[in-house]
């Protein structure tokens, strides 16, 4: 279990890095990820010499994880500046002057005489223009706002779509003084006609990967059952032993990335299918994704989407977890009882499961017994840390749009850096959430804006959002040991 865990810790690492800093600094991947892993090594390698005291000393723990964390940084920054990367100036005055002329028609989407008809779809009872910036691929405009934003947004839209067609994405985000301004980029609608081309866009693609992950998913709820590979290999009508969990975990995957595809074709937003990925160990399947092409048009519709999977993953979860709690059995706590051990789980660690089990499984808050899961509570547990990490308000996560939604950009990077200290800091009391930590540390902590990210959400998603950030509250705060005993 540790292997397969480590493996798949390893994979999800390597695709953050290899997405997220590849493009940023000449330092090799592999050594950003070996750095990376080196702690979660470490602590499994110190685990497995010491079975008598497998726990590690917190200050070696923090230790390894800080000095990782410095070298990793060091190794990126370092990449990034480089001075052989840095590019040689020309020679002459001659050269110089050709070169910034030459930079500078590249660093303008449009033709030197295209900007008078762009001042003038820039209404000074709308938005007051005062100053043109051109940037990479980018123009920026900047002015005074004289009206609402969603009523500038759309007349400068409509009125540069008049002037210069689908050429681009209007943007309308804060600067750094807060002050709303215009960003003007080249619409990249012909490389998303070229997607929704592709070949392997295909239902019969999508069917085929849930059959798979059935399948794979199936064999998994075997084994949780109590039934070897063996004996199933033999007599395969005993695979529908393990449907039950199989039927559940992907009910429970199917139904969150069904419901982001529904609120996605709600708001005419370009979505691809939903695809399972299976995986033949551990829970049978690494979960299901879809991938939204369009541009998120305004922060409304990016809170909906980003809220709908927390909640209903966390919706048909719970039931899960609830009926699967009460058809569980007490067992005697042990060395190897934790967080992660489905057959020796401690509930402690997270207020919500500490109150189900204390009112479901009377005893099994006490420190002497564990919680062996039934294989649906196996899934609605799963259920309950996936809504959990989602919600975690960071980077691209479904937590960190809908707190971007709530509270504009440069608050959610604020937030999204408390959390990932909190949740480092909470692995002091579990370090089974090390490598929960780790992933969030790798995680950017900027997502991308929607085209209107000015405009704010109404009362009733504001209040949705409060909420959401509440549930995610009660399922990683520890149980008081007051309320313990009182369970008890």
């Amino acid at each position: 279990m540790t292997f397969w865990l480590l493996l798949i810790l390893g994979l999800i690492t390597y695709i953050i890095l290899q997405r997220s800093v590849a493009n940023i600094t000449r330092t090799p991947v592999w050594l950003l990820w070996l750095v990376m892993m080196t702690p979660a090594v470490v602590l499994i390698i110190w685990a497995e010499m010491t079975p008598d005291d497998g726990a590690v000393p917190a200050w070696g723990a923090i230790s390894v994880m800080t000095g990782c964390f410095i070298l990793y940084l060091w190794l990126l920054y370092r990449g990034r500046t480089s001075p052989d990367e840095q590019p040689q100036p020309p020679a002459t005055a001659a050269e110089l002057s050709s070169s910034l002329n030459t930079l500078k028609d590249q660093l303008r989407p449009i033709a030197p005489g295209e900007e008078t008809q762009l001042r003038d779809c820039f209404n000074w009872s709308v938005y007051a223009l005062h100053q043109l910036e051109y940037r990479p691929q980018a123009v920026i405009c900047r002015g005074q706002l004289r009206t609402t934003p969603d009523r500038a947004y759309r007349t400068i839209r409509e009125n540069i779509e008049q002037q210069f067609g689908d050429r681009f994405l209007v943007v309308l985000q804060e600067g750094e003084n807060r002050k709303p301004l215009f960003v003007l980029a080249p619409n990249p609608k012909q490389q998303t006609q070229t997607t929704l081309a592709d070949p392997t866009e295909h239902p019969a693609i999508a069917l085929g990967l849930f059959l798979i992950t059935l399948f794979t998913s199936t064999t998994v709820g075997v084994e949780l059952a109590g039934i070897e590979s063996d004996r199933w290999q033999a007599d395969p009508s005993l695979l529908l032993e393990g449907l039950p969990y199989a039927c559940a975990l992907l009910g429970v995957l199917g139904i969150r990335e069904l419901g982001r595809y529904a609120i996605a074709r709600r708001h005419k937003l370009d979505t691809s299918l939903p695809y399972f990925i299976p995986f033949p160990f551990f829970l049978g399947t690494l979960g299901a994704f879809l991938r939204i092409r369009s541009p998120i048009p305004n922060r409304k519709v990016l809170f909906d989407t980003s809220l709908v999977g927390p909640l209903l993953t966390f919706m048909v979860s719970f039931p899960l977890l609830l009926w699967g709690l009460s058809q569980s059995q007490l067992v005697p706590a042990s060395d190897t009882s934790g967080i992660l051990n489905f057959q020796e789980l401690i509930p402690t660690f997270s207020l919500l499961l500490s109150l189900c089990s204390g009112l479901l499984l009377p005893g099994s808050l006490d420190s002497s017994q564990a919680i062996q899961l039934q294989p649906i509570a196996i899934v609605g547990y799963l259920g309950l840390i996936l809504s959990a990490f989602t919600l975690m308000p960071i980077g691209r996560l479904d937590g960190g749009q809908m707190v971007h939604a709530m509270f504009g950009r440069r608050t959610a990077l604020a937030i999204g850096q408390i959390s990932r200290v909190l949740m480092l800091l909470l692995t002091i009391l579990h370090p089974e959430l090390f490598l929960w930590a780790l992933l969030l540390f790798l995680i950017p902590l900027r997502d991308s804006p929607a085209l209107n990210d000015v405009s704010e959400l109404d009362n009733k998603r504001d209040i949705l959002g409060l909420l959401s950030l509440f549930l995610l509250a009660f399922i990683l705060l520890p149980v008081p040991q007051m309320l313990t005993r009182a369970l008890s």
